[in-house]
């Protein structure tokens, strides 16, 4: 258990980053699809199963990884060439280190905390990693030798610049309000009640804030509306332009990456992290019958409105039947498992390592679901905004954002001060 404990946050972070790339790719496909008024993907099967267009995503990437590689002749720094993918990438994966996925544990006596690399510095990793990565984009632009290229990543080096500094203020007051730079001592701050009854979430705490870090956040990943970068109505591909196969999945992996370690980042210091509305962790261990409770409702209700949303939105054609009816069967022996377990803990004498281990896999599941959410959002606004201009984004940045954010802190400060908080 002691060795598997340690091990456990790094697989967590595994999850969180390689495997949800599929995911996000087809939420991506789906939401576009449903804003478009279009299908979306729905051809990609296994046997007739098609996991509602999941299989799509992982056809791309076995396409990706069998493609030929391609070099460019006219490129004269191949070792650059090859790097630059591999910086983006890596330091995207490497932000989501930090990141706390449920409270410190305790077990047999030792103490256990589920982030991948349990250091104080909190977000100053993030922010330290995440400017790393416009170095990849500005080696990708300059070692293409495509006047394309380097249009997209001075476009990227700059916006980066721009929109780091409001980011990196907006932060400021809000280490002010939980004076602690550790994301963990953050999230166990939110699980405090305002006037008994509303969430101390960093969003009720500094809305302001949180509407800045938001907006830079996206621009930070070069999502849309900030993907200048990679115009492709401008620029073809931007600092990418040259990059095929496995190469150009680094920077596609990369980016999705970025966009869910962002989302994991404004989770933890906007939304509560891991913690349940309401009941934090000493809360979900003193009343862990009446969560039991709960779930053991809940479930089969979400189960049953999911199946219900299935039939009627389904094509009655006889795949999309069978299919239907392979996911009815496998989430109604699921339901059945997950509520007998769920029974025998309620009916028997839980011990304390048994009552700390569920409660980490419900703060886990919390703080799944809401960077799920997190990246919904980030998908519907790509496909809700049209792309700004350059221009728009460089005023955005200098004369909007960065005044709000230094009044921001000028405010909290003095609330700080003088209220004595």
């Amino acid at each position: 258990m002691h060795y598997f404990m340690i091990v456990f946050p790094i697989i967590l972070t595994s999850l969180f980053t390689l495997v949800t790339i599929p995911m996000l790719v087809w939420m991506e496909r789906r939401v576009a699809a449903l804003i478009q008024d279009r299908l979306g993907p729905n051809r990609c099967n296994i046997r007739g199963i098609r996991l509602g267009g999941l299989i799509q995503p992982i056809a791309d990437m076995i396409k990706l990884l069998f493609k030929e590689e391609f070099y460019p002749k006219h490129i004269k720094h191949k070792f650059y060439y090859i790097l630059a993918p591999g910086i983006v990438f890596a330091s995207s994966f490497l932000s989501f280190m930090v990141i706390p996925y449920a409270d410190d544990i305790t077990l047999d006596g030792f103490t256990y905390h589920i982030q991948a690399l349990p250091v104080e510095l909190g977000v100053l990793w993030v922010f330290a990693f995440a400017g790393l990565g416009v170095y990849g984009i500005i080696i990708a632009g300059w070692a293409s030798h495509n006047k394309y290229s380097i249009l997209g990543a001075l476009r990227a080096s700059s916006q980066v610049i721009s929109y780091e500094i409001a980011m990196g203020l907006a932060i400021v007051s809000m280490l002010i309000t939980y004076n602690s730079i550790s994301l963990n001592e953050m999230v166990r701050f939110q699980g405090q009640l305002l006037f008994g009854f509303i969430p101390a979430w960093g969003i009720i705490l500094q809305p302001l804030a949180g509407l800045i870090f938001i907006v830079t956040a996206f621009a930070e990943t070069n999502r849309a509306p900030f993907d200048a970068a990679e115009g492709e109505s401008e620029i073809v591909a931007g600092y990418h332009t040259e990059y095929s196969a496995m190469k150009f999945a680094l920077f596609f992996m990369g980016e999705y990456i970025a966009m869910s370690a962002a989302s994991a980042l404004i989770v933890s210091i906007f939304f509560g992290g891991y913690q349940v509305p309401w009941l934090n962790t000493q809360t979900m261990s003193e009343h862990l019958s009446l969560v039991l409770l709960f779930l053991m409702i809940s479930i089969p209700l979400l189960s049953l409105g999911f199946i219900s949303w299935m039939k009627v939105n389904n094509s009655s054609s006889a795949q999309h039947i069978r299919e239907r009816q392979f996911f009815t069967i496998f989430i109604t022996v699921f339901v059945i498992f997950l509520e007998m377990f769920l029974f025998y803990l309620l009916s028997s004498d839980i011990s304390a390592q048994t009552n700390s281990i569920f409660v980490m896999i419900v703060q886990i599941i919390s703080f799944a679901i809401k960077v799920m959410l997190m990246n919904f959002v980030f998908v519907w606004v790509r496909w809700t905004f049209p792309r700004f201009r350059y221009d728009q984004t460089q005023d955005l940045g200098w004369k909007i954002l960065l005044p709000l954010s230094l009044f921001n802190i000028f405010i909290t400060a003095i609330v700080v001060v003088v209220g004595g908080f």
